[in-house]
């Protein structure tokens, strides 16, 4: 669309297939990426200089939301045009009720809740796309509207009155990440959770972190730390073998000598009995994604846990710790892995859902 002219241009359009063809590529269908209708007249014309059906030329316009893609395309005809090229039948109806119910929860939701992502890469949200998507589901499972707030984890160092931006939330998570700069704010926004009753999701790193902020202000250890940070009386948080040296029970666990190699695919974990994580999932036994190199160090399992942070979930073997919690909070679970990356909007993850759903009861009871 040239708005200076006031028309829609299929120009660009058909060099851009004529070069296409020039390597030998042929299209069966085009999509058109635009923001409004195509005439019926620019759709023949496209096809007549193209090589293609009419009924092949498929707009692709701008919608609200990405899961309305497969109504707009279905409302285009792009799904008969790829049957009927491949000979397979058309003529009835696909079902596409699953899509028009979370297309239906996205536009019309009943609450909305604010969770403040405390984060380093605020300046580059790409980074953190998955987990926005699992975000977004766990809203359209409670017929919720999420609104993140990307809070800056430098910006909380400051002291107290930068933790103020934290006091209207809803929820409160901490992402993965990697690296000493912002892990002080992110500390600080754990413990402002932590102490102030919020909803509270911490993910790989963000476990890591809860870990260390129990450690330093519940359990008397205030040099805990992590040894991606450097030196440490005390490592909470190291790779595995530098806490491991000895242990040939760890070394020969997960399959072999661990080293410092990243802990990267799908692991299984066993969830204790009665505690929030075995809720939220409905079972005992999962199986997630990770990837990361440092791990909580089970040696301060004791300590910890007698300070109130629950070691609810672990490797089968019982030396890798895989989630914490806080029992007597209304909604405190930190994983070491990352469930953002198991999460569809048709099946959100549980953890995301029992998250904004605690953020949901957190904003109706403001």
């Amino acid at each position: 669309w040239i708005p200076s002219a006031g028309e829609l241009k299929t120009k660009p359009t058909q060099h851009s297939v004529k070069e296409l063809q020039n390597v030998g590529i042929q299209p069966q269908i085009l999509l058109c990426r635009c923001d409004r209708a195509i005439p019926d007249t620019e759709r023949r014309k496209i096809a007549n200089f193209c090589n293609v059906r009419p009924e092949a030329v498929i707009a692709a316009r701008d919608v609200d939301t990405i899961y309305s893609c497969p109504l707009a395309y279905h409302a285009e005809g792009m799904d008969n045009e790829v049957l009927r090229y491949f000979g397979l039948p058309f003529e009835s109806e696909p079902d596409l009720s699953g899509w028009e119910k979370i297309v239906d929860a996205i536009r019309h939701p009943e609450g909305a809740v604010r969770i403040a992502v405390v984060g380093k890469y605020t300046a580059l949200l790409d980074s953190y796309k998955s987990l926005n998507e699992a975000l977004l589901h766990g809203g359209i499972d409670h017929r919720t509207k999420v609104v993140l707030d990307w809070v800056e984890a430098e910006a909380l160092e400051k002291g107290d009155a930068s933790l103020e931006r934290l006091a209207t939330a809803d929820g409160i998570l901490v992402p993965g990440g990697f690296g000493e700069r912002g892990s002080e704010g992110k500390i600080a926004a754990i413990r402002y959770a932590r102490e102030n009753g919020i909803p509270f999701l911490g993910i790989c790193f963000g476990m890591q972190m809860a870990v260390i902020e129990c450690a330093r202000n519940l359990a008397g250890l205030p040099d805990a730390s992590s040894t991606e940070f450097g030196f440490t009386k005390e490592p909470l948080v190291g790779l595995m073998t530098e806490w491991a040296r000895g242990n040939e029970r760890l070394r020969r666990s997960e399959g072999g000598e661990l080293g410092g190699t990243m802990r990267l695919g799908a692991y299984p974990a066993v969830l204790g009995e009665g505690t929030r994580a075995a809720e939220v999932y409905g079972t005992t036994a999962i199986r997630e994604r990770h990837r990361h190199r440092y791990e909580v160090n089970i040696h301060y399992r004791e300590k910890l846990e007698a300070a109130g942070l629950k070691f609810s979930g672990l490797s089968p073997d019982g030396i890798l710790p895989e989630v914490v919690e806080y029992s007597n909070h209304p909604w405190f679970v930190a994983v070491q892995y990352h469930p953002e990356l198991k999460s569809r909007p048709f099946a959100p993850h549980p953890l995301f859902s029992g998250f904004v759903g605690a953020a949901s009861k957190k904003a109706r009871s403001a």
